[in-house]
């Protein structure tokens, strides 16, 4: 990175996280001549085992998809973030197959890992070392008892073991990887457990042994601390905490248990709204904290360590928070960040995560009479509820009687009309800490969706490291269903997950009490000089929702940007746009008519520079339809948008 980019990094540091940084410093500087030694452990025993019946448990469809998807990781095959492999039956740990580029050797802390001519694309190397795909093998053996995928496991696991001694390499690098192998681990060494080699590959092996050790004790040494402690810390606590559960072998292990739960308490508070929503305003991250939570609190029932019920607190209302924004197709908002991340991998393709989260929250907290209906099966609910103690309210907790509309923590509305009509608003916080890293520059933003459709889409994330063009890009307000002034983004950006100036929103208006018509206002002060409004109005009986924009200030360029969803086509004819597309045989259609006072032109898969894309998961992009309006926005001049549906 650059050295103005190291000054604006440390302009968002506290001096409490200076002095900590500056000691993690001196430590990896330690770590280089002098690692910590691990001590040698003997008569260990792995006790934290699924309870009799579990399994049988596992409904007959969801493991179906479980062990199909292991004989294609047996055959090698597997896809990370849009690149099909083949190279999985014998995987080279440290090889991006996107670039062919390999990752140097070395102490850890001297890879330059966001430097993608040196190392490759880093995201294609760390998460198959998540080993989140040995999970889903291990699972296909304690569900068949067909020991070639148990064998496999263990093989990868000595080569990766061998090819990755502590502190050498990429691998060990970042915290939230390391987390996230750990628990990765847990489970292997528990759904293995019934296989006769399972002993001798984890408790009875010193190089197995030592790797636990050292994961533990590097967590321990740097945590993500001050403007990072975001996603990431509650992956490193979780992963520590059910390492220390389930793997309590060490002189240690009581220390590492206690002061990883204490960080996981109050980390999972922190990274949440008093509403349950996640404050990096990041969907995904929500659904990624949200299971590291469930897995973190499962080893402390199954290991019998009382919890703060704060931890049980904060789930739950993350669970409520989830079954509150979801669509009719159980989709969550995408807003901000994704990056495709899980915590806890144990079923086959297919499987719906957020009704799995759904299920699994369910089954723990108890569900709500207006959470929506979860119809999939899963292998992770039973699994989980085997070991999760049942959440006993005593009243004292109070959870929503009817499905929430507004969430004022989060500035999150989402209305709803008939036939599916789904619509996501935006008056919130631009991100979460002083560096928001995994924000968008989206404020009063719209997401529309019929009947699970994206209609009006958020174009998504698409990429992290090594493309800065399409990263500013898919994170930029003209990336966005938003206005845009001056041609420059609400808030400025100092790098790829550094935001140095955040736009401030405010809702004005959330209001659902008239059941013909819901309405909703905002503004933000992202420009300097002027002030965006934004009113929203979903008339219901219609079907048609109008868009009002007001901008306060002189005359200043403008663009207004509207995403459509990949599979919706639109026929421009001035400002009015006819909208198309099939959603289960059936064709639909919608009429959207743009402002007259601004020049619409219609962009698909341009990428000099980068507009009229789509990006369904990390990784992968799509061209889509994206209408842009240029104009010059008079002193309270207000431009109206209105999308209606058609039968």
């Amino acid at each position: 990175m650059s050295a103005g980019w190291y000054l604006r990094r440390l302009s968002a540091m506290g001096p409490r996280e200076l002095g900590g940084r500056v000691g993690d410093t001196v430590r990896r500087r330690r770590w280089r001549t002098a690692p910590p030694h691990a001590p040698v452990v003997t008569g260990a025993r792995f006790t934290a085992v699924l309870p009799a019946g579990t399994l049988a448990a596992v409904p007959a469809d969801a493991a179906k998809r479980l062990v199909a998807e292991a004989d294609r990781l047996m055959d090698g095959h597997a896809e990370f973030f849009g690149v099909d492999r083949d190279d999985l039956a014998a995987p080279d740990w440290w090889r991006d197959p996107k670039t062919g580029r390999r990752a140097p050797d070395g102490y850890a802390f001297d890879v330059p890992y966001r430097d993608e001519d040196a190392v490759g694309d880093i995201k294609q190397i760390w998460e198959p070392s998540r080993h989140q795909y040995l999970t889903v093998l291990a699972a296909a053996y304690a569900l068949t008892g067909n020991e070639r995928y148990a064998e496999r496991v263990a093989e990868h696991l000595r080569s990766w073991w061998a090819a990755n001694p502590p502190l050498r390499g990429v691998h060990w690098i970042s915290g939230i990887e390391l987390g996230i192998r750990l628990l990765s681990w847990v489970w292997v060494r528990r759904l293995l457990d019934g296989w006769p080699g399972a002993a001798a590959l984890f408790e009875g092996n010193q190089v197995a042994l030592e790797q636990i050790w050292h994961h533990q004790r590097w967590l321990a040494a740097f945590p993500s601390r001050g403007s990072s402690a975001n996603n990431h810390v509650i992956a490193e606590t979780a992963g520590q905490f059910a390492a220390a559960c389930a793997f309590d072998w060490f002189p240690s292990s009581e220390r590492w248990r206690a002061d990883a739960l204490g960080s996981l308490d109050r980390h999972l508070r922190a990274n949440t709204f008093l509403s349950g929503l996640n404050r990096e305003l990041a969907s995904e991250y929500h659904g990624l904290v949200l299971e590291l939570g469930l897995a973190a609190l499962a080893e402390a029932d199954a290991a019998g360590v009382p919890v703060p019920a704060t931890v049980r607190l904060v789930l739950l209302r993350m669970t409520d928070a989830l079954a509150a924004v979801v669509d009719d197709r159980l989709r969550p908002p995408r807003q901000g960040d994704a990056d495709d991340g899980h915590g806890l991998v144990v079923d086959g393709a297919g499987t719906d995560r957020w009704g799995s989260l759904l299920a699994t929250g369910g089954a723990v907290f108890g569900r709500l009479p207006w959470w929506p209906a979860v119809n999939g099966t899963d292998v992770r609910t039973p699994l989980l509820a085997a070991l999760l103690r049942p959440y006993g309210n005593d009243g004292t907790v109070k959870r929503p009687a009817s499905r929430p509309v507004h969430f004022p923590d989060a500035g999150m509305t989402v209305l709803r009309g008939p036939a599916g009509i789904w619509c996501r608003l935006d008056g919130g916080p631009h991100g979460f800490l002083s560096i928001a890293a995994h924000a968008h520059a989206d404020a009063l933003s719209v997401e529309v969706r019929h009947d699970g459709v994206d209609v009006l889409a958020d174009p998504g994330t698409y990429c992290y490291h090594g493309q800065p063009e399409w990263r500013r890009y898919f994170r930029s307000t003209l990336g966005h269903n938003t206005l845009e002034l001056d041609g420059a983004d609400q808030s400025v950006s100092g790098g790829p997950f550094l935001w140095t100036r955040h736009a401030r929103s405010r809702v004005l208006v959330a209001d659902t009490s008239d059941p013909a018509v819901s309405r909703w206002c905002a503004e933000h002060d992202g420009y300097q000089g002027a002030a965006h409004r934004r009113r929203v109005e979903l008339a219901h009986p219609r079907r048609e929702l109008t868009i009002t924009d007001e901008v306060r200030g002189p005359g200043r360029p403008v663009r207004l940007a509207f995403h459509l969803g990949p599979a919706v086509t639109a026929d421009l004819s001035g400002n009015r746009a006819v909208l198309t597309w099939t959603r289960d045989g059936e064709e639909r259609s919608a009429v959207l008519d743009l402002p007259g006072r601004l020049t619409w032109r219609a962009h698909r898969g341009e990428s000099d520079p980068p507009l009229g894309w789509y990006s369904a998961g990390f990784g992968r992009r799509e061209p889509a339809t994206t209408l842009v309006g240029t104009g010059v926005s008079d002193d309270a001049r207000q431009f109206t948008t209105v999308l209606g549906f058609r039968d």
